[in-house]
């Protein structure tokens, strides 16, 4: 049994969003012939979800800048523009994505003291989103990852998703991501390559 977790291919994350990740919008023509493609037998999409006035924000900090270091619930955060608020716009799919295919949608972000970039839990690593439960009662085998950011949400999905259900068999497919800074998409790699998640490209998925 495979699944495709598409994350956060939202609005706010490509181009003319809040929080535009660099090309954010070429992942979804790939994402589109994934989806298409018949190779998956469950499709899920992660949603950031964030309330307004959210602790990641750098607005609900006084002083505080976009994409400096702060300090969330006391511990270390990056500090983001305001991004996928509740209902708005900006964290809704991406239009262009074929939505209608997908079979579950987990959104995230919603506790205003705690960020989540992974789509399984909180960064505090104690609250779970469920999705981890569902995938395992569907009899989910392998599971391939995709999205924005490969330098935040994915990796931190893909990492989680090798954690949280032993004996998953997990891939990140390189080309239906993009990340923030080349820095971070190599860093994000390398470090999901070392604990054992293969790095391919749509093409692999296709010819299997």
């Amino acid at each position: 049994m495979k699944a495709l977790l598409l994350v956060d291919i939202q609005n706010g994350f490509c181009p003319g969003g809040n929080l535009p990740v660099p090309d954010g919008d070429k992942v979804i023509p790939v994402a589109n012939r994934l989806i298409d493609s018949g190779k998956y037998d469950l499709i899920v999409a992660s949603q950031d979800w964030h309330p307004p006035g959210h602790g990641s924000f750098a607005s609900a900090h006084p002083g505080a800048a976009p994409f400096e270091m702060g300090e969330l619930s006391g511990k270390p955060q990056m500090m983001w523009p305001d991004h996928c608020i509740q209902g708005t716009l900006d964290a809704e799919l991406h239009p262009a994505l074929r939505s209608e295919e997908i079979d579950l949608i987990q959104q995230k972000g919603e506790h205003p003291y705690i960020d989540s970039y992974s789509a399984f839990r909180d960064n505090d690593r104690d609250a779970s989103t469920g999705l981890s439960d569902f995938l395992e009662d569907q009899g989910i085998t392998d599971l391939d990852v995709c999205g924005l950011a490969t330098d935040y949400c994915v990796k931190f999905s893909a990492l989680d998703a090798l954690e949280m259900m032993p004996g998953v068999r997990v891939r990140f497919i390189e080309d239906a991501s993009r990340g923030i800074t080349p820095e971070g998409v190599a860093a994000a790699i390398e470090e999901m390559r070392a604990h054992g998640i293969a790095i391919i490209d749509s093409a692999k998925v296709l010819s299997d």
